[in-house]
């Protein structure tokens, strides 16, 4: 059978690799059992915080090298008692100096901030963890590490929860004081030891310094060089763990273009957070409302299938990824954003379907064990068309050897049935999908890797309705390389999933090296070379991209990557090349194009950057030239204004048309303090005949609760008619009980 022939394939290239790589013995952190009190001020100035015994020195770079000591000496302490967990750290600098913070809202990000970070891994996996930041200014940020933290992707700053920290600035170093609920945190209760790091970004020096070293060449979130933090005694949990989070909403829409209008309309609802057990979460959601999230950012869609968007909502984004982490990126079995959202025909945007209610229970069962499951059902809209709909899914997840896992995952969507059918749900209108997935990482992060096979069923009895993957990738400091083997079944259809195309084979090598010079602006610069392959039985290759590129990247942070692609696309369907309703090419042709990129981006630390992306060459039966673009100024940690540009001029013969395709977003970010926010978004796209405009007001009037003022607008572009509009007030409030 082909889901055996795949599996041996996979076996065969993975098994060897399961063992490697064990971490050797490293010196350990201590945390004290408080004998009094602490007053969070940022004053250092308590018995626990004045004893010099007990700190966290000695950092080690990250960047620009990893082979020294850090240019600036950074310590950190750690105590608890039975309710908290306490945290000081000293960052010291070379003189005095002034720093950067590009914003004063919360979960700031990138590497041109100051800042101090505490890396948790509360049961000892070094797969997941819980991170902690505090910048200069006293501007926090939270987060969830997932898969290792082995891609950027791995952190997800959505998470929000409740702790408190002070920032203190003196002439020659700063300093924080945290203090961080223990019902923040899940952990095996009576637990004796945790793994942990700290990590710190210093913009004056360009430097970035862990207290655990990293290789240059694995990010500085990676969890796989955790050093051991030993309590002074077993830690208990002496807290409920419930949180109420109610909201309290009104909106007024109208619709120009069918004439349709909705009067200032009262909306309540809330979501519930309560722990179960040491390490488990129930998550509960009634009426949720999430008009509050931000709107997507647009792009021009030169492609021939669909573009994928992230989730944003906030419920559905802790432990996120324990259902997300499923598959890969262009086959997803489970996604989100198909639950409560459909896209608007007039303006293209996603709008919001109504969710009534919601439960997840998700979190750790044990050291080796995790288990997420989830139930959402949505509202039928008889003016739209919409049947009312009830998803869940089931995932369970188990650590094997030092880092790896294998899980398993069922998604099902079922239909509200229609007035001729006695059972709750239609029965021949249902979609389940049922995986599994082995996901490798190695002790010492130098192989990771993923083997799944997925299925779906649906009433109509299908022949291929599968979807396999293999994947194996080797990272040391110079070297990197990658093999994956997909196959993608004619018949697979997760129609809870992401898969913008089925019935394809693909595989796609790839091999870079990277140099280090010494004494050099260049951090590091080096080639790659890329193999990616599509094809079926029935028609062959569909599609082949041979790319060579060239990377450099600078000391500031800078980088600048030159890529020659080439590529092979047959079309299996008939395609619009400018995707605006003209002439299509026909299915059944093929064609080979040639084409050359420029990418850059400018140093982050600057109160100018820039990050551009220019490509140009053939483009189907004529030529293309585009250039995409963000420019931002920063002023100060007040003010960032950023501009988004997209053009991409189209050049056919005929019978195909032309097109100029602009696509134009300029964003105003302004931060009163670390409590006021008003972001202004305005996105101009004339491939989809559309001018939209978002504002957002947020007042954070007390820790995690919020009041939201947000208005969109929609018009055409060329007459500015507009088509639709709204209002929305929002006031959620976060209780402890």
């Amino acid at each position: 059978m082909k889901i055996f022939r795949h599996l041996s394939f996979a076996l065969g290239l993975l098994l060897p690799l399961f063992t490697l790589g064990q971490s050797g013995n490293q010196d350990n952190a201590f945390a004290f059992k408080l004998k009094e009190p602490i007053q969070l001020d940022g004053i250092l100035d308590e018995a626990i915080w004045t004893d010099p015994e007990g700190w966290n020195g000695d950092f080690m770079q990250y960047f620009p090298s990893d082979t020294s000591k850090a240019r600036v000496n950074t310590r950190v302490k750690v105590a608890f008692d039975e309710n908290n967990l306490y945290l000081a750290a000293i960052m010291e600098n070379n003189g005095p100096r002034k720093y950067v913070s590009t914003s004063l809202r919360r979960d700031y990000r990138g590497e041109q901030n100051d800042g101090i970070s505490f890396v948790f891994d509360t049961f000892n996996d070094k797969t997941n963890a819980f991170q902690f930041g505090v910048n200069p200014y006293g501007v926090q940020r939270e987060a969830l590490l997932a898969n290792g933290g082995s891609r950027s992707e791995d952190l997800n700053l959505a998470w929000d929860n409740k702790w408190y920290s002070e920032a203190k600035i003196f002439e020659n170093h700063w300093q924080v004081e945290v203090i961080i609920p223990l019902s923040t945190l899940r952990f095996s209760e009576g637990a004796q030891n945790w793994n942990v790091n700290f990590y710190r970004i210093d913009s004056h020096e360009g430097e970035r310094s862990t207290w655990v070293p990293i290789p240059r060449n694995f990010p500085i979130i990676s969890t796989a060089f955790l050093k051991k933090l030993i309590f002074e005694e077993p830690l208990k949990k002496n807290s409920a763990n419930i949180s109420i989070i109610p909201y309290t909403a009104a909106r007024t829409s109208k619709n120009f273009l069918e004439g349709t209008s909705e009067p200032l309309t009262p909306a309540f609802g809330g979501d519930a957070k309560v722990g179960i057990g040491p390490a488990m979460n129930l998550d509960l959601t009634f009426n949720p409302d999430f008009s509050q999230v931000e709107v997507d950012q647009q792009v021009t869609n030169l492609d021939r299938f669909e573009i994928f968007f992230p989730e944003r909502r906030q419920f559905f984004l802790e432990n996120g990824d324990l259902f997300e982490s499923f598959g890969h990126p262009r086959a997803r079995p489970f996604f989100s954003r198909r639950i409560g959202v459909d896209r608007d025909s007039a303006t293209g945007q996603n709008i919001q379907s109504k969710i009534l209610y919601g439960a997840r229970v998700s979190g750790k069962i044990n050291e080796n064990w995790r288990l997420g499951a989830m139930n959402m059902q949505t509202a039928t809209d008889e003016d739209a068309g919409v049947v009312g709909k009830n998803f869940s899914v089931f995932a369970l997840q188990k650590k094997l050897f030092t880092r790896s896992n294998i899980g398993l995952i069922f998604v099902d969507r079922e239909s509200l049935a229609l007035d001729e059918y006695s059972q709750v749900f239609n029965p021949t209108a249902y979609n389940r999908l049922v995986g599994m997935d082995y996901n490798l990482n190695s002790a010492d992060g130098k192989w990771t890797g993923k083997v799944f096979y997925h299925r779906t069923f649906e009433h109509e009895r299908k022949e291929a309705p599968y979807a396999f993957n293999a994947y194996v990738l080797y990272s040391d400091i110079h070297w990197r390389w990658s093999f994956s083997f997909q196959d993608i079944g004619p018949d697979f259809n997760p129609v809870v999933g992401f898969v913008p195309r089925v019935n394809y084979r693909r595989i796609n090598p790839d091999v870079s090296y990277s140099f280090y010079p010494k004494g050099s602006k260049i951090n590091r610069h080096g080639p790659k070379i890329e193999l990616e392959r599509f094809w079926n039985e029935e028609i062959g290759q569909t599609d082949r991209d041979i790319n060579l590129g060239y990377l450099v990247r600078f000391n500031s942070f800078s980088e600048l990557e030159f890529t020659q692609r080439n590529r092979y696309i047959y079309l299996f369907r008939d395609f619009d090349p400018t995707r605006t309703g003209g002439e299509p090419l026909l299915a059944g042709t093929d064609y080979y194009n040639q084409t050359f990129q420029i990418q850059y981006k400018s140093n982050p630390r600057k109160i100018f950057n820039i990050d551009l992306d220019f490509e140009a060459g053939e483009y189907y039966t004529g030529n293309f030239a585009r250039i995409t673009s963000q420019m931002g100024i920063r002023m100060g940690y007040i003010a960032n204004i950023s501009m988004n540009f997209n053009y991409a001029r189209i050049r056919l013969p005929e019978p195909q048309s032309d097109a100029d395709l602009v696509l134009v977003g300029p964003r105003i970010d302004l931060t009163f303090s670390k409590k006021v926010f008003w972001t202004t978004f305005i996105q101009y796209n004339n491939q989809i005949d559309n001018l939209n405009i978002n504002t957002r007001l947020q007042w954070r009037y007390a820790p995690v609760s919020d009041f939201f003022l947000v208005y969109t607008d929609n018009y055409f572009p060329g007459d500015f008619m507009p088509k639709q509009r709204s209002l929305v007030l929002k006031l959620n409030y976060w209780l402890n009980l």
